[in-house]
């Protein structure tokens, strides 16, 4: 057949294409066999971990930022996000639980991606990336990528994808960067991009499990090449930072000179080792000029890749390999060189063995008996960021601040056209002090080993930092002492004899002595940490006001536990560690880890009725200190009135629903319905159903995570009061919402809303209902969106009307208020004025604002107004604002009322926390915010900062 026609000619050439794009790629993956849930693979499994710990937060999200000129078209980038997602099902991979043990299962491919878009400039940017990659996930739900989109200008965008790390690592970064340009390229053409099927996660993990059994012999070599290491000891804070969690981070970069990752390089070739061979073997050798210690761990990446059958797979592959290097005998950096390449190559012997099964089998060993992790120290070489590459735009990288450390400690050679050494830390578990100078010591150690590799390591920069000489107060009692629940604390070293440690609490329903001591554990080094905190009624002094030590208590000598929760705490030890525990045998050393915890913790909170996790397991740690605190939750509950429970259906007229009712303002709302005798039908865990039970209050079981219980509640009441929220889950916090409005038939329907719903308004003066100003943040948008949702059903279907009720700071005598205090902006003030230190305020007139401050409102007057929108609704967005007060009146009168000497200073820079300067108009409810006697806000806080109620 002649093939020299245009016609003929075209399909040859087509054919050919076609024959070249088959050979020039993989073969598809097989389609998968398996269908329905799947088990986790280890590296998820301890992602999932780390969640139910509460543990995870931002340090196990994956921003992914890239700024992009040029013209951007969001309807195209929207179909290559969705058609991503449908391609890889990991990315809409949802992961529960059954019977103690997680899995994954596939979620349906959505219609189509959403992308918020925000109007900001790009000096703004920063924020609202930060705030963003924070926002939690929630993996039962399923955690689908988000994705932001912020508009500096019409072809000028900054877009964030934000991946939860259990679906997720660097590797599979690249090939989604990838994929989305070429499917972002065939939207933009009109054509369906030519990709080939790829390979799915939850076969990787059957497979995983399937070969969980071959794993032995490898167990058996990292046993015994961890056998006997110790966890190293790094200086600690004297306090923990009072505006940062656990995992908060710090960062020390020290620039380098472009030579210096050369000279490394060609170093490492000279001996037969990679870049980051060489750098890693000079984070052993500044861990060890740092510590002074010569047997070391070091934690690298290892990667689960192998094989083409692991091509353009999307998922968590990688794995923690500990290194183990001894740094004896002052070696030369050169020796040292050669000492962590053979490591490395041993520990790459058994990359395919989880890590989390390591520390199982390591059991006790995998940590000392103060609970510090045998692997505190990561290291690694940084190379350009991935970015995102549209066709059409010019890509440029965008820093996303997490700001929370995965390691205590991290060592990085930042190998780019800007060369750095970078030191990463927990500032909860270095000192920052020892944590600057570390980082100027690292970076002249690369340095000096660029110039001379042949120095001992003796001579390289560095130094094990001098121990602090504590003035005054030993720092257990000063931690004791700043604790907002203690009132006086006293530490005392008896003569051969443990350091005992005694409390005095402001109030009744106080932190328990486990409780305490876990907080110094956490802060403190081992041998500064009390063996036992003891609570007194007063602490006993002599005549001069001192302590007298002969009237204090020793340590006790208690005998075991006795009755129902003993009994369940010592069978659960023994059920899930095999063997019967002693009241004080610690939790780690009988076998214990974190998933037990989680087991545990569930097994005794199904039994008892009680709450409890898998944090307090670990923080309590033997069966006298878990019975302890259960004996304590059943006495709180034992003190709350009777709880009854609920029927499917509503048995008394007008009965209204009210959620949250355990929070702060929900325990106000309670009280006003129940001083105007209204039926009350309060939803609540079973665990805290007791906090909220009292006349005319039944109770009916559920949370904001229940769906199905949701409507049930909402079908069973006459009106609905809806002050329930996550704070940290706006995912849930809508959803739940959406199932509320679906069940709601009739009745008004009121919601405590937020005056973040505003956003950042243009002007001082913000109007009731006005629209929101950018940037928003999750929470803010959150509200915005139940709102919507709520006022849009509102009269339909025999529905009655609907009130979104915003509020801004809400004060009252009330544990969980008074929780609020110290936190956030107020906590800023708060934490400061209690340790001494200056309060910083911005300056009147910075950054072009006169007036710096936040409005507020009693929680008595808004649970007053909230009411009040049951017999008359609003039909729209109220403000609810009993005030407004400035940063100096707050901050001068919580130095008052605390005692504090703290200077009060004034500057042009303004804090992101201090950021505020709206003033909220509040006259639809004007008549239910009058304030009542006692409820202007120096008496509140007088109230909120003195001891609690029981």
């Amino acid at each position: 057949m002649p093939t020299d026609t245009p016609t003929a000619a075209a399909l040859q050439e087509e054919l050919l294409r076609r024959a070249r794009s088959r050979a020039a790629r993989p073969a598809p993956a097989p389609e998968a066999v398996h269908h329905g849930p799947a088990p986790l693979s280890h590296a998820q499994r301890r992602m999932w971990l780390m969640d139910r710990l509460g543990q995870g937060g931002a340090s196990y999200s994956v921003p992914f930022a890239t700024r992009l000129r040029g013209p951007l078209d969001l309807d195209a980038l929207a179909s290559a996000l969705t058609a991503l997602v449908r391609r890889h099902e990991i990315l809409r991979t949802r992961y529960g639980q059954q019977d103690g043990e997680p899995y994954q299962e596939v979620l349906p491919a959505p219609e189509a991606m959403a992308l918020r878009v925000v109007e900001t400039a790009p000096d703004g940017a920063g924020a609202l990336l930060a705030e963003e990659a924070h926002r939690p996930f929630d993996l039962a739900a399923g955690p689908v990528p988000r994705a932001l989109v912020l508009r500096h200008g019409p072809q000028d965008h900054t877009v964030l994808l934000t991946f939860h790390h259990i679906a997720l690592d660097g590797a599979s970064l690249e090939t989604v960067a990838g994929e989305l340009a070429e499917l972002y390229a065939a939207a933009t053409g009109g054509t369906a991009a030519e990709q080939p099927a790829p390979p799915q996660y939850a076969d990787f993990a059957r497979r995983e499990q399937a070969a969980a059994d071959r794993l032995e012999q490898g167990l058996r070599h990292w046993e015994a090449r961890l056998d006997g290491i110790s966890p190293l000891r790094l200086p600690r804070p004297a306090h923990p930072p009072a505006d940062g969690g656990a995992r908060s981070a710090g960062t020390h970069t020290a620039p380098l000179d472009p030579r210096v990752p050369v000279a490394l390089r060609e170093l490492g070739r000279q001996h037969r080792a990679t870049l980051f061979t060489v750098a890693l073997a000079a984070g052993f050798a500044a861990l060890h000029r740092f510590t002074g210690q010569d047997d070391l761990v070091i934690c690298v990446a290892g990667s689960h890749r192998q094989g083409a059958e692991m091509r353009g797979l999307v998922g968590l592959c990688v794995n923690t390999l500990p290194v183990r290097v001894n740094t004896g005998g002052d070696p030369s950096f050169t020796v040292l060189v050669e000492r962590v390449r053979e490591a490395l190559l041993d520990a790459q012997q058994g990359r395919e063995v989880p890590f989390d099964l390591i520390l199982e089998r390591l059991g006790a060993a995998a940590r000392d008996t103060d609970g510090t992790a045998l692997i505190r120290v990561s290291a690694d070489v940084l190379g350009e960021p991935t970015t995102l590459r549209l066709p059409g735009t010019v890509s440029e990288y965008a820093e996303v601040g997490a700001d929370e450390a995965k390691f205590d400690l991290s060592f990085a050679l930042v190998d780019t056209d800007a060369p750095a050494g970078l030191v990463q830390y927990g500032r909860a578990a270095l000192d920052e002090e020892a944590a600057a100078a570390l980082g100027t010591h690292y970076g002249a150690l690369l340095t000096a080993v660029a110039d001379d590799p042949d120095l001992r390591l003796s001579r390289l920069p560095g130094a094990v930092p001098a121990p602090r000489h504590e003035t005054g107060a030993h720092p257990a009692e000063a931690l004791l002492r700043a604790h907002p629940g203690v009132a006086e604390a006293a530490v005392l070293a008896p003569a051969g004899g443990p350091l005992l440690a005694y409390a005095v609490l402001r109030g009744i329903g106080g932190p328990t002595p486990a409780e305490l001591r876990s907080g110094l554990r956490a802060v403190l080094a081992p041998e500064l940490v009390p063996a036992a905190v003891t609570l007194l009624d007063a602490l006993p002094r002599t005549a001069d006001g001192a302590p007298d030590p002969a009237r204090l208590p020793g340590l006790p000598s208690e005998p075991a536990p006795e009755g129902a929760r003993a009994v369940a705490v010592t069978e659960g030890f023994t059920a899930l560690l095999g063997r019967q525990p002693r009241p004080d045998d610690d939790f780690f050393l009988l076998g214990g880890h974190s998933l037990v915890a989680v087991q545990l913790a569930e097994r005794l909170r199904r039994a008892l009725k009680l709450p409890l996790t898998g944090l307090d397991i670990m923080q309590a740690r033997t069966p006298r200190a878990v019975t302890a605190l259960l004996d304590a939750r059943e006495a709180e509950r034992a003190a709350a009135p009777t709880v009854t429970a609920a029927g499917p259906r509503r048995s008394r007229e007008g009965t209204v629903l009210v959620t949250g009712g355990t929070g702060g303002v929900g325990a106000f709302v309670l009280r006003e319905l129940a001083a105007q005798g209204r039926p009350v039908l309060a939803l609540a865990r079973p665990e805290s159903a007791h906090l909220v039970a009292g006349d005319g209050v039944d109770v009916i079981e559920g949370d904001l995570t229940d769906v199905a219980g949701l409507r049930k509640a909402v079908e069973s009441a006459d009106a609905v009061i809806h002050a329930a929220c996550t704070f940290t889950r706006p995912e849930v916090d809508v959803t739940a919402m959406a199932a509320m409005v679906g069940a709601w038939s009739r009745g008004p329907f009121v919601f405590v809303s937020s005056v973040d719903a505003y956003g950042h308004p243009a002007g001082e003066w913000v109007a009731e209902e006005s629209a929101p100003g950018q940037p928003l943040s999750p929470y803010g948008q959150a509200k915005l969106d139940c709102e919507a949702l709520l006022l849009r059903a509102a009269g339909s279907q025999g529905r009655g009307g609907a009130s979104a009720v915003r509020s801004p700071l809400v004060w009252g005598p009330h544990q969980r208020l008074r929780d609020q205090l110290r936190w956030g902006a107020t906590g800023l003030l708060y934490q400061a004025a209690r340790e001494g230190r200056p309060l910083v305020l911005p300056r009147p007139g910075a950054g072009g604002h006169v007036w710096y401050g936040a409005a507020w409102v009693h929680a008595a007057a808004l649970a007053r107004s909230v009411v009040s929108c049951l017999d008359a609704p609003v039909h729209g967005v109220a403000n609810a604002v009993s005030g407004h007060v400035t940063w100096r009146d707050l901050a001068t009168t919580l130095t008052e009322l605390l005692g504090s000497d703290s200077e009060i200073l004034e500057a042009d820079e303004v804090h992101p926390d201090l950021d505020h300067r709206w003033h909220y108009h509040a006259d639809r409810l004007s008549p239910s915010l009058r304030l009542q006697p006692g409820e202007d806000w120096r008496a509140v806080l007088a109230e909120m900062a003195g001891p609690s109620e029981g």
